[in-house]
């Protein structure tokens, strides 16, 4: 009997660190994301002329910053969609317009982290993207879907400029990864690519309809 409890005793300990460290990992994914941005702010501040890495060996680099005034929402953009560049922060997909240019421009990021505001977007709300030229446009969300992972056709041009944002889907899940995307379409508003300093927008003030979702 001694031996069974003794036994118990150990798996129970055994479970408690476990649960321990998978807690310690959930909150460290988040922490690092926080704290690479900041970082990230730094070298984009240094970095209206030519690209700057946050620090000496990142593969990666700052190419845009993504503001949603609504939501509080201001993020560094870095170059690829890769591992190296989605673990800090939302990264731009190659291949599509560059921030700045008129076309569809993707962007890409993790769902438990950067990108979690994904789900809190509604149709309507707006969304700016400057360039590492600082010329910023301005962008209303107009659909939001959930997509099979090889949907063809999301990135493509559109006749209007347009910023499409992708994380994986569902929210909640405990899994990386899986065959669901979701997917916000903004479309650029008239007259919305200008020249503009690097100050934080306030509140556009408007108010969006119900979300809508396909």
């Amino acid at each position: 009997m001694r031996r069974v409890r003794r036994r118990r005793r150990i798996a129970a300990a055994a479970l408690l660190l476990a649960g321990a460290g998978l807690l310690s990992h959930g909150a460290y994914l988040p922490a690092k994301a926080a704290t690479a941005q900041v970082l990230l702010q730094l070298a984009w501040m240094r970095s209206s002329q030519r690209p700057h890495r946050p620090w000496p060996w990142a593969k990666t680099w700052p190419v845009a910053r993504l503001q949603v005034p609504r939501l509080g929402i201001d993020q560094i953009v870095l170059a690829g969609a890769e591992g190296a560049a989605l673990a800090f922060g939302p990264g731009h997909v190659d291949g599509t317009a560059p921030p700045g240019a008129a076309g569809t421009i993707g962007l890409a990021g993790h769902r438990d982290t950067v990108f979690g505001f994904l789900r809190d977007l509604e149709i309507g709300d707006l969304l700016t993207l400057e360039s590492q030229g600082r010329h910023r446009r301005s962008y209303r969300v107009t659909s939001t879907m959930v997509v099979e992972e090889h949907a063809t056709g999301l990135l493509a041009a559109r006749s209007r400029p347009t910023l499409t944002l992708v994380t994986c889907y569902p929210f909640e899940t405990l899994l990386a990864g899986g065959p669901l995307r979701y997917v916000v379409v903004a479309t650029e508003e008239p007259g919305g690519a200008a020249a503009q300093h690097t100050g934080t927008p306030g509140s556009d003030g408007h108010t969006a309809p119900q979300r809508q979702e396909t």
